[in-house]
């Protein structure tokens, strides 16, 4: 791990990535820190910015890439030099040997790549941070691609994540860090991203997106061919079509670039509320454009290693938050976080409103080339500082998605008003949850269950009032027992309350011609302050 950790130092170090920092925000203490550092000593040579940066998350690995690829998409908080650069970590990462590529399929397989192919092309269509892609056709004639994990990746990727659950546990240690709920976060990007390990997930959540989406205008998913698919190698139908970050291609196509903006948000919302299965990796590289009709331009998408769902309590408490912000109530949508239980129970819903209007207000009803989401986050995290409120690992997917989708809707389409697209889909989506039609289909989906159960309903019945007589006796039986020792408690201070005073009568009479006495000889205050003193002797 010590090693790992020096490695990384020395990739920062070896690309002068200190050179990215905005020196004039920091501290002063800082930048005199970093003034007199080491690093000012190696040269920074004659690379370009967003190359270093781009070959420094080359060099640390798939997780590093893939952050990488995620700010690829947001050119609003990244120059448009750095962005160009980060774009190429999407399907330009340098290849393994086209040797071991075909050995781990030979070996995946049990059998030569000439049994197993037709044809297979050594050189390499595209390749990513965790896996590459061959171009290959069966004997059967269907132009297939190749997809093969990385060997040695697994080892790589453990000792990165080892790493930030380490820096994760530090965090936790500071109070205003632990409301983000970093370990947590942490383990949930875990189990995600070791998911793409296994191909074998990938495939089958490829399977289920094209179910979805069987005769679909809005998108596309290639067929598995599952006979040749293993844990670390997968088949799938070749496709054709233009890759969504190349906007001049698609201009020179003729697309409707605003209907395929619009429908990147309406596939978006079909998965996460009509499905709850949802693409959770949808950065430029894994979606194509078909062209074939210019004005009916149809998504496709590849890479399923990472998919999300939420509980139907997550996907009504989005949609209900969603709905009361494009309706600009945000009473609601604080009423909506105090009864989740994100923010403090103490949390005043008129103070917390007040906090996101002050927030939100700015930023809707404009088109989405106006709206910097990265903005919005930001400040939603200083008012949740404010209100206590906790990071869900759950929506994290989800949250990632919305950023990628937010990146994809800016490049194809600056006008693209997300609100007024959205609005609609979901208020049909909560109708539909809420109406006559939603508790039809909930009765329908619980049949089954119900019917199963319905015969034991009279046993169940009767074992409940069993239960409820069994109870209602133990409640009488526990009052009596109370009222006893309250009756026992009574009669045992009685009984204290007499031996005080017969005590107290016994040394009098014993004491009485010396006290005679003294009480002659005495000033009235004393004689007062000794009754007193009995008083409190007799005090029950």
């Amino acid at each position: 791990m010590s090693l790992r950790l020096f490695k990384i130092l020395w990739v920062i170090a070896r690309h002068r990535l200190d050179t990215l920092i905005p020196m004039e925000r920091l501290p002063l203490w800082l930048r005199t820190l970093l003034w007199f550092s080491p690093l000012r000593l190696m040269a920074v040579g004659k690379r370009s910015r967003g190359e270093r940066l781009r070959l420094a998350l080359e060099a640390l690995g798939p997780i590093f890439i893939k952050f990488g690829q995620m700010l690829s998409t947001r050119r609003d908080l990244l120059p448009d030099d750095i962005a160009n650069e980060l774009r190429r970590l999407q399907d330009q990462v340098p290849p393994f040997p086209a040797e071991l590529a075909a050995a781990r399929v030979e070996k995946e397989l049990e059998m030569s790549l000439e049994v197993a192919f037709a044809e297979f092309e050594k050189e390499p269509l595209a390749s990513a941070s965790i896996a590459q892609v061959h171009a290959a056709r069966l004997h059967t004639g269907e132009e297939v691609v190749v997809k093969i994990i990385r060997p040695g990746i697994d080892r790589i990727m453990r000792q990165d994540m080892t790493l930030m659950y380490q820096v994760a546990k530090l965090f936790a240690k500071v109070p205003e860090a632990r409301r983000l709920r970093p370990v947590e976060v942490i383990r949930d990007y875990e189990s995600t991203l070791f998911d793409e390990l296994d191909l074998y997930k990938e495939a089958a959540n490829t399977s289920q997106l094209k179910r979805n989406f069987k005769d679909s205008p809005l998108m596309f998913v290639p067929t598995i061919y599952w006979p040749f698919t293993r844990r670390h190698v997968m088949v799938q139908e070749r496709i054709r079509g233009i890759p969504v970050a190349d906007i001049d291609a698609l201009m020179a196509k003729g697309a409707n670039l605003k209907k395929l903006a619009e429908r990147g948000v309406e596939i978006f919302f079909t998965q996460v509320f009509r499905d709850n299965f949802f693409h959770a990796d949808m950065h430029p590289g894994n979606i194509f454009v078909n062209c074939d009709n210019p004005e009916d331009p149809q998504y496709i998408a590849i890479d399923c290693g990472i998919v999300g769902s939420l509980t139907r309590e997550d996907q009504d408490y989005l949609a209900r938050n969603l709905l009361a912000f494009f309706h600009q109530d945000y009473y609601e949508v604080a009423a909506l976080h105090i009864e989740s239980g994100w923010v403090g129970e103490n949390t005043r819903a008129n103070e917390f409103a007040a906090a996101i209007r002050t927030v939100c207000e700015p930023i809707l009803e404009k088109p989405l080339k106006d709206i910097s989401f990265g903005q919005v986050l930001l400040g939603l995290f200083q008012t949740a500082r404010r209100f206590n409120m906790e990071v869900q690992p759950q929506l994290v997917l989800l949250q990632k998605t919305l950023l990628n989708i937010e990146g994809l809707g800016r490049q194809l389409y600056p006008e693209l008003d997300l609100w007024s697209t959205a609005k609609p889909y979901l208020e049909q989506w909560m109708k539909e949850r809420a109406g006559v039609s939603g508790l039809w289909e909930s009765l329908k989906r619980q049949a089954p269950e119900l019917s199963h159960q319905l015969p034991e309903l009279p046993v169940l019945a009767h074992q409940a009032l069993t239960r409820m007589e069994i109870e209602h006796r133990q409640r009488h039986q526990q009052v009596d027992a109370i009222h006893h020792m309250q009756r026992h408690m009574a009669r045992q201070g009685k009984r204290h309350y007499r031996l005080r005073i017969g005590v107290l009568l016994v040394a009098i009479a014993l004491a009485w011609q010396p006290l005679s006495g003294w009480a002659s000889a005495q000033e009235w205050p004393v004689l007062a302050a000794a009754g007193l003193g009995l008083l409190l002797l007799l005090w029950q």
